[in-house]
Formats: structure tokens, C-alpha cells, sequence
């Protein structure tokens, strides 16, 4: 029997060849369908009704590019390198996806109502798996200005299991596609493409496809509660086992990389080894490689590994906990910090020489 894996819901260029077929004759078909009587449906259908008409004009197709160079004559060619989803930040032209969506382009387009606008990349967490872009209508050429929906927010903090939820998306490049379904369980922690976990993802049942990432999750008011982001599938495509990240996280990270460029982060003030280090060496914890001069963890008196004049190593400290926090790895430090905000004091639980010793640390902004 396979084991089923994680993947991203990024379309390949494979798969959205293979769909533009059937995409033009979606199209042609729903721009005919005649407007039904809304009374006439179950409540239900009334109500996934409105909230895609209302929220799939705030849902946009992502398009990664890249740029091939010959060895020989030195041309250089376009290609496709991969689609998503996003959907409107504000009316400023800031659009979010998913950073795998955008991960490695030349080039990044946006498209909406048909209309290609090109794009560049403002900023991302790949922590988080969070990407901002921005578009530009000028660019394009494009005489009136761009009118924006942005999409409403929500909260994930009171979710429920069993609540409805709609996925608003382009699976294989069939744009601003709807699937709905229930919050299937809560508090999911799975290792993105950051390669650190996100915590608390959501668990859908909605039809999450290659080309959905990025995509908004949406729930019965057509709020966003979340970013639609990987699937878990023994195929890659969709087994009603769908996870998005939590709104918290879009909200709290889209304003930094939109005011600053990149997202601000909790850190102690040094740098660690990598965990296989650590663990060759028969060690259970973070092992701080350097501590930062002028920082919280250099006025809390923390060490990083040195060498003694005769030239042996001598082992930093092996922060083991956060505030009560077991601490057995960088993921877990990293998620430990990023609990808290740049300026929190916090108690960190390290071994120095054997011993079990705990400092308060004034937490930076990385």
C-alpha cells in the first residue's frame, strides 16, 4: 500500500495545458446558463449562491514564469513554470498567495476578468508559505483604472468542526472554480515548504486541486478564515483531505511585507545549528552556534559554541524550553517565538556545561 503524502497545489504546465480544452468550454457554458429564480433553491444553495457572487471577484489566477537560457547561443526563452490562485488584499493592487505558488520566478502575472496584469513579488514568509505581490495596471497598458474587490476577513479562532466552508480557486487553470465541503478537524501541524510546521492548519473535505493554492477558504458569509495550501493525496490530486493556513497568520504577516518588504519575526538574537548537528553529537535541544552582540540573548548572558586558545570547541548553550515550552528542535523553537512579539520578555530554559539554567530574554525583530 502507497503512503499518502503532502503535496502543494500548484499546477504544472502539464496539467494546465491539458485543462485549457475544457476551460474554454466551461466558459462558453456559464456564460450562456440562464439566472436562475434564487427562491426556488433550499435555503443551502441559496446561500453558496451569494457567497461565491460575492466573493469570486476578490479571486485571482496566478501565473509563474521562468526564463530559460541557451548554453550556445545565449537566447534566452520563456516558459511556464507553474499557476495558483490568490485573491485581493486591497485596493491598492496587493494580491496573496501562497509563496510556493511564486517560488523561483522570473516573471509573475496576475489575472483577472481575463485580463493579464504583470506583477512583482512585494515580499513572503516562506514559514508560513505566505507570498504578497502587487500588481501593476499601468504597466499593462490598461487606460482605466483597475477596480479592486478586496476580500473580507475573518477569524479562525472560534471554528468549528463540521462548519461549511467554500474554496474558491483554479485547479488546473480552471479560474475562480467553486467547491465547498466542512472543516473536517482543527489544530493540524504540518511541515510546509518552509520546512518548519504551521501550526492549527484547517482540514477541509472541499475538492482542493493542483492550482487552488492560494486560493481563499471561505465560510458561510464569505469571510476568510484561511489560505487554501496543500492536499494530502497518494495521487496528487484531490482525496477530501485539504489544509489551509489560518487567517491569523495572513493577517498579522501581509501588513509587514506590505509596509516593510519581508515579515518581522521574534528571535532571541543568535544563530543555532542545524538539528542533525545537534544530534550527532548526542545533544536534545537547540545549540546556539553565535550569539548577536546588542541583543536580547547577548545581554541575558547567553553563549555560542568558541574555540578555547588551544583550539578546542567549546560547546554554546542548549536552549531546551520557552516559557514552559519544551523545546526539542529549531521547529519548535521557531514556533515557540513566533508566539510572541519583538519587545516580549521571555523565559528561556537552557543546559550550559551539563547544568539546567533559565535567563529572561528581551525578544528582537529579525
Amino acid at each position: 500500500m502507497r503512503t499518502p503524502r503532502i503535496v502543494t497545489a500548484r499546477t504544472s504546465r502539464r496539467a494546465l495545458v491539458a485543462a485549457v480544452v475544457a476551460a474554454a468550454a466551461l466558459s462558453a457554458t456559464s456564460s450562456n446558463a440562464p439566472a436562475d429564480d434564487l427562491g426556488e433553491l433550499l435555503p443551502d444553495e441559496r446561500n453558496t449562491i451569494e457567497v461565491f457572487e460575492k466573493s469570486a471577484p476578490s479571486v485571482v489566477f496566478v501565473v509563474n514564469r521562468g526564463v530559460h537560457r541557451d548554453l550556445f547561443t545565449w537566447r534566452t526563452t520563456e516558459y511556464l513554470r507553474g499557476t495558483g490562485s490568490g485573491f485581493v488584499w486591497d485596493r491598492q493592487g496587493h494580491i496573496v498567495t501562497n509563496y510556493h505558488v511564486i517560488e523561483g520566478a522570473s516573471q509573475v502575472s496576475v489575472v483577472i476578468d481575463e485580463q493579464d496584469y504583470p506583477a512583482r513579488v512585494l515580499g513572503a514568509e516562506p514559514k508560513r508559505d505566505i507570498a504578497v505581490l502587487a500588481i501593476d495596471a499601468a504597466a499593462a497598458g490598461r487606460a482605466r483604472p483597475l477596480r479592486l474587490r478586496p476580500v473580507v476577513l475573518g477569524d479562525d479562532r472560534n471554528l468549528r468542526v463540521g462548519q461549511k466552508v467554500l474554496a474558491i480557486g483554479s485547479p488546473f487553470g480552471l479560474d475562480r472554480t467553486l467547491t465547498t465541503g466542512v472543516i473536517s478537524a482543527l489544530g493540524r501541524d504540518i511541515v510546509g515548504v518552509g520546512r518548519v510546521t504551521i501550526p492549527d492548519m484547517i482540514q477541509t473535505d472541499a475538492s482542493i486541486n493542483p492550482g487552488n493554492s492560494g486560493g481563499p477558504l471561505l465560510d458561510s458569509r464569505g469571510r476568510l478564515i484561511g489560505m487554501n495550501t496543500m492536499i494530502y493525496s497518494k495521487t496528487g490530486s484531490s482525496a477530501g483531505i485539504g489544509f489551509a493556513v489560518p487567517v491569523r497568520f495572513i493577517r498579522r504577516i501581509v501588513p509587514q511585507i506590505i509596509e516593510t518588504g519581508r515579515a518581522v519575526s521574534a528571535a532571541l538574537g543568535a544563530s543555532y545549528f542545524d538539528d542533525d548537528v545537534v544530534r550527532r553529537l548526542g545533544l536534545n535541544g537547540v545549540l546556539i552556534r553565535r550569539v548577536y552582540p546588542d541583543t536580547g540573548a547577548a545581554q541575558a548572558g547567553l553563549r555560542g559554541t568558541r574555540q578555547s586558545r588551544r583550539g578546542r570547541i567549546l560547546l554554546g548553550d542548549v536552549i531546551v524550553g520557552v516559557e514552559g515550552q519544551q523545546v526539542r528542535s529549531y521547529d519548535e523553537l521557531y514556533n515557540a517565538l513566533d508566539r510572541h512579539q519583538p519587545g516580549d520578555v521571555v523565559t528561556v530554559h537552557y543546559l550550559r556545561d551539563g547544568r539546567r539554567e533559565k535567563a529572561k530574554v528581551r525578544l528582537s525583530a529579525l
